[in-house]
């Protein structure tokens, strides 16, 4: 009866509202986004999105696991809890451990833009429980056009791009290629990796091999390579290829290092405009990812001995598309589809001689159908957003576990209201559901051949509410938002379990930011974000005490004071700051950890149109510090009391860009 009301609700809005255009519609920039543009312009540092992210929006924090490749929490959400969307498509990660996440597969260099979408108001996408990322890689220009870029940093760190684009109104074409390698990094000790995991005590098996304990941190190449064709003057096709490749890429405070890490993302997109009054834009979309990824103790202690070498091959693949349509009914803009993906994850464990020993994976295959619809509507001096998505899941496996298949009807309400001239009112309420994934359910213990996933998880579902307000004065702006989410059947791991360690609890996240700019006078302008979040289980688990929900970052701010004197220059100095954690997971692998502050500073200089200088040092007084915990549903490398390891962040690190365009 509820899913009954809701969709009547949403429709009867549809269709009773007052007149407006499809172009208003479509420039409405949601007040619950944070976008960051021209990422490849500005994000010049290296190519992991995840720590550019990090620095824009206090509300996310880096899992920090290696050099280059780390994953994101975003309010005190990581693996499948967040959506990531690369130019309408998805990709995942091939190593259980999040080596590899997929927001790795994407490098700052290729991007356009970047959105970020707190909260499960998206109903286009699977899986969107939390929040999403969604991605826009560079776009092909008329013309022909290129821009090159030189980039030095410390420890060792080079990079290189160029990027090619031209053509005209019937064709247009587009190739960027980059190659960049680094040194391991120190912390603000002056340690490397190695040094690192001896002053924690790490469990010697752990510890690199004299001859690889100065090894390179990594090195990635990627190609990205896209054509537009206008079949006519309504129809455009979009092409679109990306390759990956890394090798030895280090993972210290993890039992294994990326042996490689390649990805390949294929994209097609054909949109027809203007087919008819019930038709104003037609969109179809199809992708296939695929990531190879053997990882090795190789370069460890453990290798040696009778014990010899291990290695995890895990390959992963999706395929998906979806059907789309657009068109007008008095007032609103009706989006309406059809979403199918299919999601493979397989691994398998190997002696150093190659010869199988056991699967980590067992071939799981996630299928998914679904149907939504999503409404955007001006009423007055409401902008309104609703939608509705109904799915079906389907997972099998090839190690004889249970193959469970899950429903869910997903929904959301979302208006923002102009109060006056100055204020903006705007609220949430949105209720999403995520199924378990391959891991969770199915993965295997090298050495016990236990179970650790659990094939018998429920779907969690999140039921959240945001509320928020957005106040505009003579010289400044400020936003408030507050958020609570409600979960189900949340997927945790469950550290006192032999087997089958993942379990489904009920818990609750909570928090508000506060985010905002200032013009101080013509040249200066200060920006600042303040973010705190509490999470609790409802309960502790069996035979635990401890109430507090695992990866849930304290106090964080970010605070920037920009110069620009003129067109040409542009001068910033930072402050990322993060309080103590007091409240933490003890019972499943957290431990407490010091608070900090680190100062940053970027000067960007244009000598002429063609030239572009950038210099930066990050972490100025090489400050020693962990931005993320050690929650054990990461298998992270422990001390012989075994207390897991968490890596810290580099220190003092400076960097330069030479850009030339042409």
């Amino acid at each position: 009866m509820k899913n009954k009301i809701l969709l009547s609700f949403v429709l009867s809005t549809a269709l009773y509202s007052q007149s407006i255009n499809l172009e208003s519609v479509n420039v409405i920039e949601k007040i619950d986004s944070i976008n960051l543009k021209d990422v490849s312009g500005q994000e010049l540092k290296s190519a992991d999105l995840g720590e550019a992210l990090s620095k824009k929006d206090p509300d996310i924090v880096i899992s920090r696991r290696s050099g280059i490749a780390n994953d994101i929490i975003l309010r005190g959400q990581k693996r499948d809890n967040i959506n990531i969307i690369i130019d309408g498509g998805k990709i995942y990660g091939g190593c259980p451990n999040r080596m590899d996440p997929p927001i790795s597969h994407v490098i700052t260099s290729n991007i356009d833009k970047v959105v970020v979408n707190e909260g499960p108001y998206d109903v286009e996408n699977f899986g969107t429980l939390s929040g999403e990322v969604k991605v826009d890689t560079k776009a092909p220009k008329s013309g022909f056009s290129g821009e090159a870029n030189m980039n030095v940093g410390s420890f060792g760190y080079k990079k290189g791009s160029l990027t090619m684009q031209g053509g005209d109104e019937k064709v247009k074409a587009l190739i960027t290629v980059s190659k960049e390698k680094s040194e391991q990094y120190k912390d603000g000790n002056g340690d490397k990796f190695d040094k690192q995991l001896e002053k924690a005590g790490a469990n010697s098996k752990y510890r690199f091999q004299p001859k690889y304990k100065d090894m390179d941190s990594f090195t990635k190449k990627s190609f990205l390579g896209k054509l537009y064709f206008n079949v006519t003057d309504n129809q455009e096709l979009k092409l679109s290829y990306t390759a990956n490749r890394s090798d030895d890429v280090l993972y210290p405070n993890t039992p294994m290092d990326a042996l490689s890490d390649d990805s390949d993302l294929y994209n097609l997109q054909y949109t027809i405009k203007n087919l008819g009054i019930y038709s104003k834009n037609l969109k179809f979309l199809y992708y296939y990812s695929k990531v190879i990824h053997p990882m090795s103790n190789k370069y460890r202690k453990g290798a040696l001995g009778m014990k010899k070498e291990v290695i995890n091959d895990m390959l992963s693949k999706i395929a998906g598309g979806k059907i789309k349509n657009s068109f007008l009914v008095n007032s609103s803009l009706v989006t309406y589809g059809l979403d199918y993906s299919k999601r493979t994850w397989d691994g398998s464990y190997y002696h150093h001689t190659s010869t199988f020993w056991r699967k980590s994976i067992p071939n799981a295959i996630t299928k998914n159908k679904a149907i939504f619809l999503d409404i955007s509507s001006k009423v007055d001096k409401n902008s309104l957003r609703y939608g509705l998505r109904y799915d079906k899941s389907d997972i099998t496996n090839d190690g004889g576990y249970k193959n469970p298949d899950f429903n869910s009807l997903n929904g959301y309400v979302f208006d923002s209201f102009a109060y006056n001239n100055s204020t903006t009112l705007f609220g949430g309420v949105g209720i999403a559901h995520r199924v378990p994934d391959g891991r969770e359910l199915y993965f295997i213990d090298k050495k016990t051949g236990n179970a650790i996933g659990t094939p018998t998880l429920n779907q969690t579902k999140n039921s959240e509410i945001d509320l928020g307000v957005k106040k505009s004065l003579e010289n400044s702006e400020i936003k408030l938002k507050a958020f609570y989410s409600k979960l189900s059947n949340y997927i945790y791991f469950d550290n006192n379990l032999a087997k089958n360690k993942f379990v489904n609890i009920d818990a609750k996240i909570y928090g508000a930011k506060i985010s905002g700019a200032i013009m101080l006078n013509d040249e200066f302008n200060f920006d600042y974000g303040i973010s705190y979040q509490k999470g609790k289980k409802d309960s502790p688990l069996t035979g635990q005490t401890d109430t507090d929900l695992a990866d849930i970052t304290p106090l964080r701010g970010i605070f920037t004071l920009n110069y620009e004197p003129d067109m040409k220059t542009k001068a910033s100095f930072e402050v990322i700051a993060q309080k103590s954690w007091t409240d933490y997971d003890k019972d499943n692998g957290e431990h407490k950890l010091s608070g900090f502050a680190t100062a940053n500073l970027k000067y960007v200089t244009s000598i002429n149109h063609d030239w572009t200088l950038t210099f930066g040092v990050d972490n100025i007084f090489d400050k020693t510090y962990q931005s993320s915990n050690t929650y054990n549903d990461l298998t992270l490398v422990a001390t012989g009391a075994k207390k897991k390891i968490g890596l810290n962040n580099p220190g003092r690190y400076g960097y330069a860009n030479v850009s030339y365009k042409f």
